[in-house]
């Protein structure tokens, strides 16, 4: 004799969202790292990487703190005392910026900032169609739209070229006093950093282009887009110091 057993509810994957974006599909859990798991793991990836950058982000800020409160010491108290005539002899020398080129790297690194944005906006459109595209005889095209990743790197790379350009015309005119070491200090530990991120970018490329999950993507997407953007208002306040002090 035939036994009906009970139904069995098959729960459906839903999309859901959260505070960095869309976030994959849910299967349920269980725990153990499952096949349910996934939306899980993403979220405490996505957290991990959030504290690294917070952490990371600090640590540059209280080095570039550390820089300003000695540059401003130096300028403040740039005077020494001459034993042959008893006079205070200044030896902070005015610093002759090339303002220009300055303000054109500073145009191409804010510009990069919104190029990577795009970048960060069109990734999280793809997450977004990503579990509507994966229903049978669903067909959604991918709109075609620009190589923001890669137009990013390029005005990095500018940008760098451009440091590199200012630092040979400041270099000219020799180590007059004290602003020309802090000059160099400052834009060269900014330059430094700044590779740094160019490294993640290209790190991101890479990935898209051996099409590793989505998920992975947005978590370097969204680390590299947030560090980007704390460059490009770390290069403004030095730029001003240096401007207002030289």
């Amino acid at each position: 004799m035939p036994v009906i057993g009970r139904p069995v509810a098959i729960e459906k994957p839903t999309p859901r969202h959260g505070g960095g974006g869309v976030l994959p599909p849910e299967y349920g859990g269980g725990g153990g790292n499952g096949p349910g798991d996934g939306s899980f793991n993403y979220e405490r990836r996505l957290r991990r990487a959030r504290l690294a950058l917070l952490l990371a982000i600090g640590s540059i800020g209280v080095l570039f703190v550390t820089l300003t409160v000695l540059f401003v010491l130096m300028r403040h108290g740039a005077a020494v005392l001459d034993a042959r005539t008893g006079n205070y002899i200044r030896q902070w020398v005015p610093l002759e910026l090339p303002v220009r080129l300055l303000l054109l790297n500073t145009l191409i690194l804010s510009v990069s900032s919104i190029t990577i944005e795009l970048a960060r906006r069109s990734l999280a459109r793809e997450m977004v169609l990503a579990p509507i595209r994966s229903i049978p005889g669903i067909a959604i095209g991918r709109a075609r739209s620009a190589p923001w990743l890669g137009i990013t790197i390029v005005l990095g790379l500018l940008f760098v070229a451009g440091q590199g350009a200012a630092w040979w015309g400041v270099r000219d005119q020799g180590f007059t006093g004290i602003p020309s070491p802090f000059f160099y200090l400052l834009t060269g530990a900014h330059a430094v950093h700044l590779i740094g991120g160019l490294v993640v970018l290209s790190y991101a490329g890479v990935i898209s282009l051996f099409h590793r999950s989505l998920e992975h993507q947005g978590i370097v997407m969204e680390v590299a887009t947030w560090y980007w953007h704390f460059m490009g208002v770390l290069w403004i306040y030095i730029f001003v110091l240096l401007y207002m002090a030289a």
